[in-house]
């Protein structure tokens, strides 16, 4: 399976977080599972920090490749097609970053590792 992890499970991820389900943990630490993160959760990452948005997140936000390496994640940058498919979206959903996520999920048919039901309603497949 390819994840696409969401930024809050990022997160939760590195950090052990309980908030992060059972399910997500188990798929996510699958080595069978390609684990993708979007560069579009970098920028939010590195925006929210700088914002003071995300003061525990300051040690991730200053390397994010360097955290994706050690989990032995992959990076999934943006692409104009993906930019054009989320600018696109007949959707009411405003936040840029889970527009983007919901792209490239769809472009890339790839499964959203995400607690966020809102995504349910944009065709992609969500695993939590």
């Amino acid at each position: 399976m390819r994840l696409l992890l969401d930024t809050h499970t990022l997160l939760w991820w590195l950090d052990g977080d309980r908030r992060l389900s059972r399910r997500a943990r188990t798929a996510i630490g699958d080595g069978d599972n390609q684990v993708l993160v979007s560069a579009a959760s970098a920028w939010e990452l590195s925006t929210k920090a700088r914002l003071g948005k995300l003061p525990g997140a300051l040690h991730v936000a200053s390397d994010v490749a360097g955290c994706l390496a050690d989990q032995g994640f992959v990076e999934l940058p943006i692409s104009v097609m993906h930019a054009q498919r989320a600018g696109g979206l007949a959707i009411a959903h405003r936040d840029p970053f889970d527009r983007m996520l919901i792209a490239q999920a769809q472009m890339e048919d790839l499964t959203v590792v995400t607690n966020e039901a809102q995504f349910d309603a944009f065709g992609v497949v969500r695993l939590w």
